[in-house]
């Protein structure tokens, strides 16, 4: 008998233990939050990285733009609406970062393959030297698909414009003039409302992996 009611006290404390289990796991789903991303607007950003005119805005968009790709097709922000976009800056005789975002720009090139959803876009710093056959050759030998990847050139002033007031990439100050320079390892992810949504660095694994995360994350399931 003392056997028995052992045996049913046994089984009464795993049962028990069972449920308890079960209700903390449930709560613990429960309990934790949704995951977010950040619409990042100029003040919550470094403010070394905020041009004084964009200083007080709290509804963000990236700026308009006419650009070229290195297809020689000129592009503008209406081409591109309703699309997540992948922006950095780079040049194409740089032999230091860039060399590097453009080998993590191919990875999320390679994810995002045949994704109509996404656009990425990599504007050249010297525009002058990068026409658009210097583009298509660096693009052939880089491996970038021009249906999901645009090389852009253009008017320097404008891309230092988009550097510096649109993607808010660039920590130094400049007109775009004969002596201003750009140079940056920032990655940085846009929703389909033109919104900054994730600040990476591009030449840091990690980084450019989180970065594949968030953009799963807003392509959705």
């Amino acid at each position: 008998m003392n056997a028995a009611k052992t045996n049913r006290s046994r089984w009464a404390f795993f049962a028990y233990v069972g449920i308890a289990a079960v209700a903390i796991a449930i709560g613990g789903v429960m309990l934790t939050p949704e995951r977010q991303l950040p619409v990042y607007q100029p003040s919550d950003l470094n403010p070394a990285l905020v041009d004084a005119t964009a200083l007080g805005h709290e509804d963000h968009r990236i700026l308009p733009f006419e650009l070229v790709n290195q297809l020689g097709d000129t592009v503008r922000n209406e081409d591109v609406r309703g699309q997540l976009l992948v922006v950095d800056f780079f040049f194409t005789r740089c032999a230091t970062i860039c060399p590097l975002l453009t080998t993590n720009m191919k990875r999320v090139q390679d994810r995002v393959m045949g994704d109509d959803r996404v656009r990425l876009m990599s504007h050249s710093v010297t525009p002058v030297a990068d026409s658009v056959s210097v583009l298509w050759a660096y693009g052939e030998a880089k491996g970038v698909d021009s249906r999901r990847w645009w090389l852009l050139t253009g008017d320097k002033t404008e891309v230092y414009k988009l550097a510096r007031k649109s993607y808010f990439a660039a920590l130094d100050e400049g007109d775009g003039g004969f002596q201003d320079f750009v140079h940056t390892e920032n990655m940085v992810l846009v929703d389909t409302l033109g919104r900054l949504r994730g600040f990476y660095d591009g030449t840091d694994l990690d980084d450019v992996n989180q970065l594949v995360q968030d953009l799963d994350f807003l392509l959705g399931p």
